[in-house]
């Protein structure tokens, strides 16, 4: 077996150092495989299988007092060997130095408990080890290719199943418990999947993330972020608004703001020959926390896709905009719906997340987008209420729900209460919940098919004119607020099951 030097555990008391030692023995495994690597896609006959493995973080605790009630992450749940494996320290470096830092505060100082770091017996699949801009596969041979699986570790998926997350992953006798949602092949997998799909790569990616199901928003997303980028910054502005230093669209295309110096490989983006299946769209804010949309498009497949990958990169909320089918008489095109409950008819999510599971409002992120709209639309109070209504939204995976026999979805809608329906809300949320990523809907009415208003070409078209613009100044808005409250209150203890892995 070729494999990169050794290099032994060590105990950490300090998250920097923790996380040096993560990123030398990341590096030095990513640099033995990929130099292995050319040197077989140069034509090299390797004299022996190339094997390289994941870092891994652990942490020992031997008694049972716990941390601070109140807080929802940064500590074990009791005694044990909590592990896990990580990857890209360069692109969570933030991430994970807070993770190391909580792990100590609240365990370090009365315990004496330290963060080992060392080599795990996870292997790095060859795939994973790429740079962004590699494509070696189609330069070799079929003959080369087969050739390929025998010298290097391809991906498991029996390594990055979502066990941990779903609450069914039951660790073996005498192994580590979790100590994250996601082990490092799972992580790498959706990263890879995160470029397909969205066509830019993962480190653009901001903490708040909008979805939408119509290019209407796409487009208003793209004009404003290009209005924001020839805008000279306002240093009086506040913290929580504005500040936005870039614009990045698909093909990694990049627009700094004025004033802004451009960074080495800005210059690399490429506008696609065509846009990818849920093209992403960022807002970017040196700390991270500026703003993503992505078009999903229609129907749950999609929602539930994109969330799975973009979960891995821990964002601090994500909330769908997008249109909805009006389901009360008293409703008027145009008005808005905020979800504070799903009826789940979207099925993609049954097995992973089992349909008796409640999916609650989460007060922080209804507060701000309630906020957001009477900000925006000048409402307050009473008067508020012509113009959005709070209740459940169903989700479906039959965009022809209304045309089924004996009206059978509309008597359960009405028996649920739901107030709007649409493909993506449910399952958006459902996998928050699942991936504890606080969640939130605001949609708005496009039509009444219950009562015989139906999108008309030319009436939808003016629709769209009149409220994209304002429903996505909502969701920016309350992105704000939520970035101005603060991440400890957005991340809450609601979305922790019993026995809660430490990371976030």
């Amino acid at each position: 077996m070729l494999s990169p030097n050794y290099i032994p555990s060590e105990r950490f008391d300090d998250a920097i150092d923790a996380l040096r030692r993560v990123r030398e023995i990341y590096d030095t495994s990513i640099t033995h495989l990929r130099e292995h690597l050319q040197r077989f896609v140069n034509g090299e006959n390797l004299p022996s299988r190339v094997r390289a493995c994941y870092p891994y973080v652990r942490i020992q605790t031997e008694t049972v007092a716990r941390a601070d009630s109140r807080l929802s992450y940064g500590f074990v749940a009791g005694p044990g060997t909590f592990e896990t494996t990580v990857t890209r320290p360069d692109l969570f470096e933030n991430y994970y130095t807070e993770q190391f830092r909580l792990l100590l505060k609240n365990h370090g100082q009365n315990q004496h408990v330290q963060l080992e770091v060392g080599v795990s017996a996870q292997p790095i699949p060859i795939h994973f080890s790429f740079a962004q801009d590699d494509h070696i596969e189609g330069s070799m041979s079929a003959e080369r290719r087969l050739a390929l699986r025998d010298l290097f570790d391809l991906p498991d998926l029996g390594a990055m199943d979502d066990g941990i997350a779903n609450g069914t992953y039951e660790p073996p006798p005498g192994e580590a418990q979790p100590l994250a949602l996601f082990t490092a092949p799972r992580v790498d997998y959706s990263l890879h999947r995160l470029r397909h799909y969205t066509g830019t790569g993962p480190e653009h990616f901001q903490n708040y993330v909008l979805f939408t199901n119509y290019q209407f928003y796409i487009d208003e997303f793209v004009r404003l972020g290009h209005e924001i980028m020839n805008r000279t910054p306002d240093p009086d502005a506040p913290e929580d608004e504005d500040h936005y230093i870039a614009f990045v669209e698909p093909g990694n295309v990049i627009t700094r703001r004025v004033g802004e110096a451009v960074q080495e490989g800005d210059d690399v983006g490429k506008v696609p020959p065509r846009l990818p299946q849920m093209p992403g769209y960022h807002l970017i804010r040196a700390d991270g926390s500026g703003i993503t949309m992505v078009n999903i498009g229609v129907g749950p497949a999609n929602a539930k896709t994109i969330t799975d990958h973009i979960a891995v990169l821990r964002p601090h909320a994500w909330m769908m905009l997008g249109h909805c089918a009006g389901l009360r008489n008293t409703q008027q095109l145009g008005d808005y719906v905020l979800a504070h409950g799903y009826v789940r008819e979207d099925h993609v999510l049954d097995e992973d997340l089992p349909l008796w599971v409640p999916i609650p409002p989460l007060a922080e992120v209804q507060v701000a987008l309630e906020s957001a709209v009477a900000e925006v639309t000048k409402l307050k109070g009473y008067d508020l209420k012509r113009v959005m209504r709070t209740g459940t939204v169903a989700s479906t995976d039959n965009r022809n729900w209304e045309l089924l026999p004996q009206r059978t979805p509309e008597r359960r809608f009405s028996q649920s209460r739901a107030i709007a329906l649409d493909m993506e809300s449910a399952t958006i949320a459902a996998n928050g919940f699942r991936f504890r990523v606080p969640y939130g809907t605001l949609l708005c009415v496009s039509d009444k098919p219950l009562h015989g208003e139906i999108k008309l070409p030319g009436m939808a078209n003016q629709f769209y004119r009149e409220r994209v613009d304002q429903h996505l100044r909502i969701g920016i808005r309350a992105v704000e607020l939520l970035r101005r409250k603060g991440i400890d209150k957005l991340h809450s203890r609601k979305l922790r099951s019993f026995a809660e892995v430490a990371f976030l």
